[in-house]
């Protein structure tokens, strides 16, 4: 059964063993079938991932004058490691989808936090012309257009932060609610065409700050967006989760009226534990027998891709 994943953070890793193969002249990572990444080529296709969002992701901690070159950087690696890989095709559009063929792999640019944007509208329609899909608006932290989950004085979208998701609606671009505050959230669904929380859970079920709580659920599903679970333990339950253990999170956002709503958003590659029986993305159908065990084929299809195309495809 093919798989949608919208998040992973593989460019990170790629763009990081660039670096340090440029100071030592040896690299050490290799996207073809490389060991230390979860969603290689190799182990996507080991899956039956059909489609891979790759996000940008910028350290906080990188002054701000370097931001903008790390994540050229990690568009770089995108261009010239994911897609120069034989079967990897750029997905531009969401109704290339459909156009893959047998053995193809859609690869989709995302943008995780605004940092590298700075106050910049012009360098988002840059990321935007080379192919990003998804935008984020923050990581944990607060930025110029908006509060992450992380940061105590509770603001929402900041004017630039409305301008940023005006610039996404006039481009056909989803906007990510995953990693902001509540109050961000709220001005996200208020103001965006296209909502998404690429990687989050149910607040309900496991009180994190990355999870989402029921009435954030309800809104995006009422707003015609998605809730795509995600496989980071923290976010999970507390100790060493199995698959079983996302059941709770699926169970939480159909309770709440989310059967067309609910995908996946694995954070492989941006996560330091993983779901017993699921360490990367080659275990993915390992997951879909599980869900067919529990939800039945039809709807198990629904949270692996058909939720995601009838959400965000073009209907004829």
């Amino acid at each position: 059964m093919e798989i949608i994943d919208t998040h992973c953070d593989a460019l990170l890793k790629l763009q990081s063993d660039y670096r340090e193969g440029y100071r030592t002249k040896e690299r050490s990572l290799d996207f073809k079938d490389g060991e230390n990444l979860d969603t290689s080529a190799e182990k996507l296709r080991k899956g039956g991932v059909k489609v891979q969002f790759f996000a940008i992701f910028i350290p906080p901690m990188l002054p701000d004058n370097e931001k903008w070159q790390h994540a050229l950087e990690q568009v770089d690696c995108f261009y010239n490691e994911v897609l120069a890989e034989e079967g990897f095709v750029h997905i531009r559009n969401f109704d290339e989808i459909d156009r893959l063929e047998e053995g193809e792999i859609g690869a989709v640019l995302a943008l995780e936090g605004a940092d590298a944007v700075g106050n910049d509208l012009m360098k988002l329609r840059t990321l935007f012309r080379l192919g990003v899909l998804s935008v984020g608006l923050t990581w944990n932290d607060a930025n110029l257009a908006a509060d992450g989950v992380g940061e105590q004085r509770g603001a929402g979208l900041s004017k630039f932060g409305l301008e940023l998701v005006e610039c996404c609606n006039n481009h056909d671009v989803l906007v990510d609610v995953s990693h902001l505050n509540p109050e961000g959230v709220d001005d996200v669904i208020r103001n965006a065409d296209r909502v998404i929380a690429t990687h989050s859970n149910a607040r309900e079920v496991f009180d994190h700050r990355r999870n989402l709580y029921d009435e954030q659920i309800r809104a995006l599903i009422n707003k015609g967006g998605m809730v795509n679970i995600v496989f980071n333990p923290p976010f999970i339950k507390e100790g060493n989760p199995g698959i079983e253990d996302l059941f709770p999170h699926i169970d939480r956002i159909i309770e709440l009226g989310g059967e067309s709503a609910i995908g996946l958003g694995s954070d492989f590659d941006g996560i330091g534990s993983y779901v017993g029986g699921l360490e990367d993305a080659g275990e993915y159908q390992s997951l879909v027998e599980a869900l067919v065990q529990r939800y039945g084929e039809a709807f198990t299809e629904r949270i692996t891709h058909l939720n995601f195309k009838e959400k965000f495809m073009e209907k004829d």
